[in-house]
């Protein structure tokens, strides 16, 4: 079975989109895409410089967008399951038939816009964890305030709070933390420091008609599968202040029987978790066009798979 899944913010790069809009059609449907959200998406996947999209209103439809264009140069992909990190969740929302793209990228450009805005109301940021045990770590974020936002399975852990909490936690990490590395990102993610901007997204969601997934969509709030385009809707709008929990979508994955994952542009970020958490399942990132046929060659394998396995 295919998993198709899309990172979050932080995987964003300068320059990042230029040989993706060199495909045919590409740079035209951008082009629209940017017209409908007022956000020239071009300049900002081109030319702009790292400082200008860390900007959580610039990089949130950036990633959606890089998102989108990469999966529609497969093809017709019809994956066993799909997933998202963080924003990459309305990425998915769209691979599973919920939102189509133009509703999507509207919902994440006021997403972008109100997370932004509940970032500038306190100096706050997020660090990853690598190495150490999960249990000690999570105890020791707590003593020190911060919140434990991401729990990415494979030994990482992304804490979030004020700049003042960060700084000390590098200089006192968990007991057997190997490293604590400052995300690029503008704000305390997926805590309580986003609460303001989940009365935004929720409004904004309202204005949306959401379809029933077309296949197995993998939530960040448990793990969990749902079944209704309704409560995928509410999911989106909630995951903004709370924990994303990917080590738990990662044990759906197994337990749907996975033999495949296949990251959109700019993978990356959770192939490289999937390698360390989901040892047999085949693993591929979109980076660049370039890696559209070793895709397609991966895609096909896990299709002849699931034949074989459904005439087993």
């Amino acid at each position: 079975m295919l998993v198709l899944v899309a990172p979050g913010q932080g995987a964003q790069t300068p320059g990042f989109l230029t040989p993706w809009l060199e495909l045919p059609g590409a740079a035209d449907r951008v082009a629209a895409w940017s017209d409908a959200i007022g956000l020239d998406l071009v300049h900002y996947g081109t030319q702009a410089d790292a400082d200008a999209i860390r900007d959580t209103a610039v990089a949130q439809p950036l990633l959606v967008a890089a998102g989108l264009l990469s999966a529609a140069a497969l093809g017709d992909v019809v994956p066993g399951a799909v997933a998202g990190h963080s924003v990459g969740e309305i990425t998915a929302a769209t691979f599973a038939g919920v939102l189509d793209d133009t509703a999507a990228l509207t919902l994440v450009r006021k997403r972008g816009l109100a997370m932004a805005e509940a970032a500038a109301v306190t100096a706050t940021g997020m660090s990853a964890l690598l190495g150490g045990d999960p249990e000690v770590s999570v105890a020791h974020l707590e003593k020190l305030g911060l919140t434990p936002a991401n729990v990415n399975g494979a030994g990482q852990i992304v804490a979030a709070g004020t700049l003042e909490q960060l700084a000390a936690l590098e200089a006192d990490p968990p007991e057997g933390v190997r490293r604590v590395v400052a995300l690029k990102v503008a704000g305390a993610f997926h805590t309580h420091h986003m609460a303001p901007a989940v009365e935004a997204l929720a409004k904004a969601a309202e204005a949306l008609t959401p379809a029933d997934p077309k296949v197995a969509y993998v939530s960040n709030k448990d793990g969990r599968t749902v079944a209704t385009g309704t409560e995928v809707l509410e999911r989106l709008v909630g995951q903004v202040a709370n924990p994303v929990r990917w080590d738990l979508c990662m044990e759906t994955f197994q337990e749907l029987g996975a033999t495949a994952l296949l990251e959109v542009c700019p993978g990356g970020t959770l192939t490289g978790l999937a390698k360390r958490a989901l040892p047999g399942v085949k693993t591929l990132a979109l980076k660049t066009p370039d890696d559209l046929d070793a895709a397609r060659e991966l895609i096909a394998a896990a299709a002849d798979s699931a034949a074989d396995a459904a005439g087993a």
